[in-house]
């Protein structure tokens, strides 16, 4: 865009420096006069309008200007003037300012002829003559200096032209470049912080307080912090995962991102590290939600079905939200699809009325029309979720591949609800991971391909879950989303449609009633 601007500018230019010099040239190029010969008009008796005759008057040399010019005699007893010659004069000083051919006696000939000439068209149409005597008049050339200042007046105004119009071009570009230039957050702006105090710093350049470490990953720790006095979550990434920092918030400035089952995004930010001598790091700031991760949350807390019914209603919405490609006459509010890749309950975090909203756009992929997924990695995102495919490295390098991989976790994220759900007949178990009775709490990659890879085992349904026919309709799901053919697998609208179905049908469903 800016090199067509440049282009546009430099043409503008050399067309007004050509206007310009054309329109000071333009009154040099020809004059146009009266013209007459007295003698060829008298010999030529069939001439028709001899009288009426005009010339055109080229410039002379050097392109200096052409003059009209009279020549006529006067009968001193009828007073009357007979026209002898009329046409075009060139390069006479005397002519210059001279609007009106008019005669002056002391330029008198011998032998009774007047002359006169004048500079502009047609000027000497008319002659003007006195033949009363008058006192010699001192000749000034006060014509000359009139020529002069209009030049001048011209010089001045054809070259501040120009000068106006490059100054002008010079401040659009200016201006275009700042606007390009202006960071795009959207509530928190973004620049380097000159200092930081200890483990919880108040910037002096910034409204933001961090309080305490709520959680650790792989990317980081995630804060709590006050910007201003509203509580917000800080997510830090170090140096080295600048990229995932960058990929994470140009997710959550897509169009349509700001969904109720989206973790609500804030602004971005890079600071100079806490760690004195470190480098910088780079701050996501969202939304604060006290409930935290629905993992941490299930290991401490058990569910209704309605509770239950809540959850996976709310992220199966989410994850919908996130596949669906949302069209739109707007080239700016064009929602592709969109694939997490790292989806488990660590990244779905609950509300305050425990409505589940998704989180962590680190390894997403942005489905754009007609490209392709590029060169990334396949073989990414948290292992005990993996799906077959991705352990085994045999991915299909598509869209719908990837949003199947989705649907895989999506599978193991309800078993983990079902699991804490008071619905199940007896006590309710400890909470536990998926597979972590297979494989334990930190299998390693050959750990999870022997176990869903070859064995093709996926977690257990516990027969306490019997008891209840909406727990029973669940499983049938899980099953479906975990399947091993990932064709097969639901889609997260199919999940949708299901947990609302089954959430409505057996709603209030007493514990009891299908007991053996």
């Amino acid at each position: 865009m800016e090199q067509q601007l440049w282009i546009w500018m430099w043409c503008s230019i050399v067309l007004l420096l050509t206007t310009c010099s054309c329109a000071s040239r333009k009154k040099y190029e020809e004059t146009k006069c009266h013209y007459y010969n007295q003698t060829s008009c008298d010999n030529n008796k069939n001439e028709k309008d001899c009288t009426s005759a005009i010339q055109n008057c080229k410039a002379g040399e050097n392109d200096k200007p052409s003059y009209c010019y009279a020549v006529w005699t006067n009968d001193t007893k009828t007073n009357k003037l007979e026209i002898k010659l009329k046409g075009c004069f060139l390069n006479n000083v005397e002519c210059q300012g001279q609007k009106q051919c008019k005669d002056k006696k002391e330029e008198m000939k011998p032998n009774g002829l007047m002359f006169c000439c004048c500079e502009g068209d047609f000027c000497n149409s008319e002659i003007m003559w006195d033949p009363i005597p008058t006192t010699p008049r001192i000749e000034t050339t006060s014509a000359k200096p009139l020529r002069d200042e209009n030049e001048l007046i011209h010089t001045i105004v054809f070259s501040t032209i120009p000068l106006v119009a490059v100054a002008s071009m010079f401040l659009f570009v200016y201006w275009v470049y700042k606007r390009r230039k202006i960071p795009q957050f959207s509530h928190v702006p973004s620049s380097d912080s000159s200092h930081l105090g200890n483990c919880s710093p108040i910037l002096s350049n910034r409204p933001i307080q961090l309080v305490e470490v709520k959680a650790r990953g792989r990317y980081g720790a995630v804060w709590k912090a006050l910007h201003k006095k509203d509580t917000v979550a800080v997510k830090i990434f170090p140096p080295q995962d600048k990229n995932s920092w960058l990929v994470e918030q140009d997710i959550y400035q897509l169009p349509h991102m700001q969904h109720d089952n989206m973790l609500s995004f804030i602004g971005a930010e890079k600071h100079a590290s806490v760690i004195e001598g470190a480098k910088n790091e780079y701050w996501l700031i969202t939304a604060y939600h006290d409930y935290g991760s629905l993992c941490d949350f299930l290991k401490s807390n058990i569910l209704t079905w309605d509770q239950l019914c809540h959850i996976a209603q709310s992220m199966a919405r989410g994850l919908m939200h996130l596949h669906e490609e949302i069209p739109s006459e707007r080239a700016d509010q064009y929602k592709p699809a969109i694939a997490h890749r790292d989806f488990k309950s660590n990244n779905v975090l609950l509300k305050h009325d425990l409505t589940a909203c998704i989180a962590d756009f680190g390894l997403a992929l942005v489905f754009q029309p007609g490209k392709s997924c590029g060169d990334t990695h396949g073989q990414v995102g948290t292992r005990r979720y993996m799906a077959p495919e991705v352990l085994e490295g045999a991915i299909n390098f598509s869209r719908d591949a990837f949003l199947r991989i989705d649907m895989y976790a999506c599978g193991l994220v309800l078993w983990e609800l079902a699991t804490r759900c008071t619905a199940q007949q007896g006590a309710i178990p400890d909470y536990r991971l998926p597979f972590e009775e297979e494989v334990g709490q930190h299998p390693s990659l050959e750990d999870m391909q022997e176990c869903v890879v070859h064995k093709k085992l996926r977690p257990a349904f516990k027969d306490s879950w019997k008891s209840h026919p909406g727990l029973i309709a669940l499983c049938d799901t899980m099953e479906e989303c975990w399947d091993h053919d990932a064709e097969a697998r639901l889609s997260a609208s199919c999940v949708m449609e299901r947990i609302t179905w089954q959430c409505r049908q057996y709603n209030g469903t007493a514990v009891t009633s299908l007991a053996p």
